[in-house]
């Protein structure tokens, strides 16, 4: 098992996003992450969607997305050289004057934005690579008594050159 990745151009109509979600639980495939927006095309969304599985299962979402009539395109993204980011929110809660200090270090380090800031706590916004964001995820539950974390899943988009991911 390990995760695979998927991009999906569907056509942007109510329900497609139920649709395709409901084939992945239907079948009892876990989803990772996913998440869709529109396109430069406004009737075309484009899901990026992670799933753990192993070969035979992934070719097997392969083929049942492309069966689905909305469904107008599936790209295996998953050995692509890619451009991926993943949104994170990171609140440090219950701060010391110290600890906001240190708060502002991480963030410089890490090169992610403090979106705001209260008596006692700071708000980090976070556009970075999954595996950044666990990296700060778990220097920030090591260093602090309290925090609270919201994370949406990644995009990603194939890359011009090789670079990757």
């Amino acid at each position: 098992m390990k995760n695979r990745w998927i991009a999906l151009y569907v056509e942007n109509e109510v329900g497609v996003l139920a649709k395709v979600s409901g084939l992945f639980s239907g079948k009892s495939y876990n989803l990772q992450s996913l998440t869709v927006g529109t396109t430069e095309d406004e009737t075309v969304s484009r899901m990026t969607i992670c799933v753990a599985s192993d070969d035979i299962t992934f070719e097997q979402i392969k083929k049942q997305l492309n069966r689905m009539v909305e469904v107008i395109k599936v790209i295996d993204l998953t050995n692509v050289p890619l451009h991926m980011k993943e949104i994170l929110f990171a609140k440090v809660l219950n701060c010391t004057t110290a600890d906001k200090e240190e708060v502002f270090q991480i963030a410089q380090v890490f090169d992610v934005q403090v979106a705001d800031i209260g008596k006692d706590s700071v708000l980090l916004e976070c556009k970075l690579t999954e595996r950044r964001n666990n990296e700060l995820i778990a220097l920030l539950r090591s260093k602090f008594k309290k925090i609270e974390v919201v994370r949406g899943g990644a995009v990603a988009i194939e890359s011009i050159s090789t670079s990757c991911r």
